[in-house]
């Protein structure tokens, strides 16, 4: 009966049955991508070669994206430029509109006879005291208003190494060397006079991150990314002709980097093994300096602690904890045994190592990480930091600030001249020049064509007797060390 086979077949799962439907593609879907599809069968499981004609159509719109891309290119080569000149141009009227405000004869006068006037007429106490506290302002922001002080030129480019150069350092007075310190592993020694890298050292398996010159010897210190300080012997011979490169070869025949400069630290000589291996943090070690004399060294870890050692014997002395988050730098006082560490916590400590027992003050004068912080000659800390400002501190009394300078950008590892001028190296590619006072000196000159092409992570001073032409460097994320001459007006 048809009724009980409805009712068994009710009491068991129907069989499947697998049917193949093949796909119908329309006119359209051939128009729109002739391309993308075409053909299609549901059984094909090996991949179909693209036909020519296909091929040759997509090379043909590849071909059209790299036009389109090379344009944006130029036109954004060509915007940066008109940007540049109009920075400049800006900041020449501004100088010029400056020296006009402070040639109004008439202003101090006119100025008292407004406020004697006032006097007469309020005859208030309060308002005199503001009237004053006016005149006050007024005059200092008029007495800050100069011309240019200082004349800024590059001179030289230092270039070989394969990725960014996060430090650069001067040698002691008498050596025209200078010393950097590269994300490729790597750490050179370079002539000032030549330009020419003398001496290249590979023995850390990180970034190296930082580097320092010895006081008094032909030795350097470096700070590494593999957890490790490096102390090494850095004697160079000046005269040492490049490998592969005779005296009298084209030098258009150098190699060149992607950024279109000469690589002049092949052939160096290379070292490998150092003197002195510091161990002992448990995170990288970003930074590290000489204590005076030169027998022991700091060292600054993203561990949150600072480590003392003895040179000599690579003895891990003290172990200085207290920062809640990674330290970014250190720096030793010039004469006295005293430390810095600056950290991301937004605070700076100050080390007295003087006792036999060490001491430490905290100071928190930054929202932001605190980049760098250094000793000046005239025992005063100058401090940097992302929250875009740099801070001058007196080392009697640094409750408050002294000065501080406000920017419009992260500030990196900063420096500070024996004649007390603050170099602020940004993350937006400038270098800029203050006094301790926290006016402004200088801006380096940066277009296109001369200048950094990516951010500036660290300057340094030469010493101010020296007879080389560069008495400036600065280095970047772009893989240039930079030679400047900076010259200073004497009424700074």
């Amino acid at each position: 009966m048809p009724q009980d086979a409805a009712q068994s077949q009710m009491g068991k799962p129907p069989k499947s049955k697998r049917i193949t439907i093949p796909r119908v593609q329309s006119n359209t879907d051939n128009e729109n991508h002739p391309a993308l599809f075409p053909s299609w069968r549901s059984d094909v499981d090996s991949e179909v070669p693209v036909p020519p004609t296909f091929r040759s159509r997509l090379h043909d719109l590849f071909n059209q994206i790299e036009k389109e891309f090379e344009a944006l290119y130029t036109e954004n080569l060509n915007l940066q430029e008109k940007i540049d000149s109009l920075n400049e141009r800006l900041e020449r009227e501004s100088c010029i509109g400056d020296k006009q405000s402070c040639d109004f004869p008439d202003f101090d006068n006119a100025y008292s006879k407004s406020l004697s006037k006032q006097k007469s007429v309020t005859g208030s106490s309060q308002k005199l005291k503001t009237a004053h506290k006016l005149k006050a302002q007024t005059s200092k922001i008029v007495s800050s208003f100069k011309g240019p002080t200082v004349s800024c030129s590059l001179v030289r480019e230092f270039s070989g190494h394969k990725d960014g150069i996060w430090d650069v350092a001067t040698a002691r007075p008498g050596q025209p060397l200078i010393g950097t310190a590269s994300a490729d592993h790597t750490a050179c020694i370079w002539s000032v006079e030549t330009g020419r890298c003398l001496l290249q050292y590979q023995g850390h398996q990180g970034s190296v991150n930082s580097i320092r010159f010895h006081p008094n010897k032909d030795v350097v210190l470096t700070a590494s990314g593999d957890c490790t300080a490096h102390v090494w012997q850095a004697a160079v011979t000046w005269d040492q002709p490049v490998k592969g490169q005779s005296s009298d070869e084209d030098p258009d025949s150098c190699e060149k980097d992607d950024f279109g400069c000469e690589d002049t630290s092949s052939g160096a000589p290379c070292l490998r093994t150092p003197v002195c291996e510091l161990t002992g943090h448990a995170g990288v070690v970003v930074a590290a300096d000489w204590l005076p004399g030169g027998e022991q060294v700091i060292t600054a870890s993203w561990d949150r602690t600072a480590n003392l050692y003895d040179v000599e014997t690579g003895e891990l002395l003290q172990s200085l904890g207290g920062h809640d988050q990674e330290l970014t730098h250190t720096s030793s006082h010039h004469s006295n045994r005293l430390v810095v560490t600056s950290s991301r916590d937004t605070t700076f400590r100050l080390w007295d190592f003087r006792e036999p027992i060490h001491s430490v003050s905290v100071f928190q004068g930054h929202t932001e990480t605190v980049t760098s912080a250094v000793f000046t000659r005239e025992d005063k800390v100058v401090s940097g930091s992302d929250d875009r400002s740099v801070k001058v501190w007196d080392l009697r009394n640094m409750r408050s600030p002294l000065a501080t300078v406000r920017a419009d950008s992260a500030v990196n590892r900063l420096a500070v001249s024996a004649g007390g001028v603050v170099a602020i190296p940004h993350d937006n590619r400038q270098v800029r020049l203050f006094d301790l006072n926290g006016q402004r000196v200088a801006r380096l000159p940066r277009t296109s064509h001369k200048g950094h092409r990516r951010m500036v992570c660290s300057v340094a001073w030469a010493d101010e007797n020296t007879s080389v032409p560069c008495n400036f460097f600065s280095c970047g994320f772009d893989r240039l060390i930079l030679g400047w001459s900076v010259q200073l007006s004497k009424d700074l």
